[in-house]
């Protein structure tokens, strides 16, 4: 009974009517009189007429907005109570501080570790001096330095870097020397004066000479300098070194001339272009000694290998429309024979190229071994190889000659293998 009258004071159940004698009126049950509509229990006193007559609770009626009501007239239900929306005030209409405060600190919090970045000074003296890569120039500002990490993806089977990843560095410090002197315009290491007459370098000559191929994680440091050669060339010289130690890893030099991007022919140096860059010229005597040997002439009948059908791709043009230098090294390295690239290293090479390969070009690589006892691991030394790359028209794109020397040179003799993890 006491449950039914609770639920029936908070559904604002009307109360039922009685007569004068105290019975109830209407349908179903009534409150019973020992309990009031707020469950409170009500001492009942006899009369003189033995009818049952019920006190009022001993509270005060409650009071809404100074307005005494009644008990039942206290509890409204959730359809007559309609909450009222805050008054609109600058405070309320601000946003949520907690996630403005929030938004503050993590843009203080990046900041911060921005500027540390850029504040970074390395704190032993085997950490890197250069440790963005950027480059700087050295030596009274005829030499430019640049440090290389060697990734994951720049090493090959033998888990060192592949000798177009030095190439490729090669390239780079280049063309970041011509940057950083302030003289690159618009074309692909062209000057200002270039640009204007349409000329843009291109190499005829390349040697290198590798010590010690780098490994996975090591620091290359890459210097390069740039001589006069001849009348109407340039020579551009490299030394790598391991950034840790200092040893001498490759040697490189190369030979440049100009020639005009849109007749394809070699240009003389204009003297507008000479004060360009003849203050950047070092006095030097190349630092690989010239192979001046004759490279022999290669066709079908004196090549041992020929691979065909090499064709450019798209991601292999540069921004003068053909093909790039460093490209030609891997097609020349297509043809060499299988023996030779599992139980030999590239140690030397050099380049001579004759005409430029352009996106539909076709191309044939052909090499030749001078030495033939390349097939007994237990006795095979120093090999040697001649190369030749041709459009399949004829036409001569690179000539070579590299020099290959064994791998892991202290175990073949012994073993007569490779080793396991690497056979």
């Amino acid at each position: 009974m006491v449950a039914t009258a609770a639920t029936g004071a908070f559904l604002s159940i009307p109360s039922p009517a009685s007569d004068s004698s105290g019975k109830p009126l209407g349908l179903g049950g009534s409150i019973p009189a020992s309990v009031d509509a707020r469950g409170t229990s009500a001492k009942s006193k006899s009369t003189s007429s033995g009818k049952l007559q019920v006190k009022a609770s001993a509270h005060a009626p409650p009071k809404v907005n100074g307005t005494k009501v009644g008990a039942m007239d206290g509890f409204r239900t959730d359809d007559e109570v309609t909450a009222s929306p805050p008054p609109r005030t600058f405070i309320n209409q601000l946003p949520d501080w907690s996630m403005l405060l929030a938004a503050i600190t993590t843009i203080f919090l990046a900041a911060e570790k921005q500027w540390m970045m850029l504040d970074w000074k390395p704190k032993r003296p085997d950490m890197l001096v250069d440790p963005f890569g950027l480059g700087r120039i050295v030596q009274d500002g005829l030499v430019f330095r640049q440090n290389f990490s060697i990734r994951s993806y720049e090493i090959g089977a033998d888990r060192t870097a592949s000798v177009e990843t030095l190439m490729n560095h090669l390239q780079e410090t280049a063309l970041n020397h011509v940057k950083n002197a302030g003289l690159l315009a618009d074309g692909f290491g062209s000057t200002p004066e270039m640009c204007k007459r349409n000329l843009i370098w291109v190499v005829t000559k390349m040697q290198v000479l590798v010590d010690r191929y780098p490994t996975w994680g090591d620091v290359v440091q890459v210097d390069t300098w740039v001589a006069a050669s001849g009348k109407n060339g340039m020579r551009r010289d490299w030394l790598v070194r391991d950034s840790n130690t200092g040893d001498i890893l490759t040697r490189a030099s190369s030979l440049w001339v100009m020639m005009n991007k849109e007749t394809r022919r070699l240009s003389k140096i204009p003297d507008e272009v000479r004060e360009e860059i003849g203050g950047y010229f070092v006095d030097s005597p190349p630092i690989v000694e010239d192979d001046s040997r004759k490279l022999p002439k290669l066709d079908d009948t004196t090549a041992d290998y020929i691979h065909s059908g090499l064709t450019p791709r798209w991601s292999d043009l540069d921004v003068n429309q053909h093909v790039n230098n460093v490209k030609y090294v891997g097609w020349i390295l297509e043809s060499a024979p299988l023996p030779i690239l599992e139980t030999h290293e590239l140690a030397g090479m050099t380049l001579e190229y004759r005409r430029e390969c352009m996106r539909d070009s076709v191309l044939q690589s052909l090499t030749s071994i001078v030495d033939k006892g390349v097939g007994d691991l237990a006795t095979s030394g120093f090999v040697e190889c001649q190369h030749l790359l041709r459009l399949e028209g004829g036409g001569e794109i690179v000539k070579g000659r590299t020099q290959w020397r064994p791998k892991y040179a202290d175990r073949i003799g012994n073993l007569g293998s490779l080793p396991a993890e690497s056979a």
